[in-house]
């Protein structure tokens, strides 16, 4: 069976269309890290060393304004943006310096499971999609002397970073792109947040996050909660899972291998923390908005290419809606897909190609 490495960095082998969109030969990003002394995070820990891993397509002109910003997803690392990368893409690296960070809590960056005592494991601090934010803004201006940047383009948790730029740093970007992700974590998205995360920390091994060998069981129960908002329930009762699945395969199969092999060889710790810095998320609570949601959208400045998926369970596109009315300069364009939440990182049939011409013609300044 040929396997699929989603956009997601989930292994998905029944689900098909992502694979095809992984990027062309040739467009590999270098990779980088950038350790940041004593950060304190806004929580109040100060982590004596925060390492940000990035990876880089492309060269920064001698003007400096060529600079994109694609910040990482729940659990995934440099490579989460190929379906947008290469010739005939949205994004050519001939032409843009590409910067693809890679969030606190993934198991490369600074996480609970690289990071020494006394802040191992459970006891690494929560870290905000804000605090993610401010250091990548340090890495920008004065590891790679980015004065500004053309756009930031974000897919779910790097569309929570994608706006909380355009709120934090109103100035810095022309552009920014929202892709399966909203501006704040609603109700609904913290309740299955904390049932996956209660779903790991139930089995008996996790220990309070002071295990000596992973929670595997915990893991894959987690596994199976993801699993049931991954995609839309019509793509469950369409068996679209057939897409690239072997003839036989059984409905059966598919949640057993989603169960077994979804995230491979995470963390426990780490799986948890990057749910909470998801979870905790709302751009009302920059300081000086008082924790109106409201308010702080409506301070952005930068032009907003807004694209929910039209069936994402993680992000509904209801939330979507919500929040486009107070961005002074959004064009909200739900992608039109029965395969939910990975959609918004090209994932169907169909999705790469419309994602890629609406955020190609945005980024060039024409109509989405």
């Amino acid at each position: 069976m040929k396997l699929l490495i989603t956009s997601l960095l989930l292994l998905c082998p029944f689900a098909g269309g992502a694979q095809d969109a992984a990027a062309p030969k040739g467009t590999e990003p270098v990779e980088h890290s950038y350790v940041i002394h004593n950060f304190k995070t806004e929580s109040g820990v100060v982590l004596p060393e925060a390492k940000i891993v990035y990876g880089t397509y492309g060269k920064l002109n001698a003007a400096g304004d060529n600079a994109i910003l694609l910040p990482s997803h729940y659990m995934a690392e440099m490579h989460g943006y190929e379906w947008l990368i290469g010739k005939g893409r949205a994004l050519d690296p001939e032409k843009e310096f590409l910067v693809t960070s890679e969030l606190f809590g993934n198991g490369r960056s600074s996480s609970p499971s690289n990071t020494p005592e006394p802040l191992h494991g459970p006891r690494f601090p929560t870290m905000t999609i804000r605090d993610n934010v401010e250091a990548v803004h340090e890495l920008l201006t004065k590891e790679l002397g980015v004065p500004h940047l053309q756009a930031v383009i974000g897919f779910s948790m790097g569309a929570q970073q994608a706006f909380q730029w355009a709120v934090s740093y109103p100035d810095f970007m022309d552009r920014i792109v929202a892709t399966s992700g909203t501006a704040r974590t609603y109700g609904h998205g913290i309740v299955r947040n904390e049932s996956e995360i209660g779903a790991i920390t139930t089995d008996p091994a996790f220990k309070g996050g002071d295990y000596a060998t992973e929670p595997e069981k915990g893991i894959e129960e987690f596994a199976l909660v993801w699993t049931a908002w991954l995609y839309s329930q019509e793509w469950w009762r369409k068996e679209l899972w057939k897409t690239d699945a072997k003839p036989g395969t059984t409905l059966q199969q598919v949640i057993d291998d989603y169960r077994t092999h979804f995230i491979p060889n995470a963390d426990a710790n780490n799986l948890i923390l990057q749910l909470r810095t998801w979870e905790q998320h709302n751009v009302g609570t920059t300081q000086g908005f008082g924790g109106d949601e409201e308010k702080a959208l409506g301070s952005i400045k930068a032009q907003v290419l807004y694209m929910p998926s039209a069936t994402d369970l993680y992000f509904p596109v209801e939330d979507a809606k919500y929040e486009a009315q107070f961005i002074p300069h959004c064009t909200l364009m739900p992608i039109p897909s029965l395969w939910g939440h990975p959609a918004g990182a090209g994932a169907g049939p169909g999705d790469e190609k419309f994602l890629n011409e609406h955020i190609g013609a945005f980024l060039q300044g024409g109509q989405p």
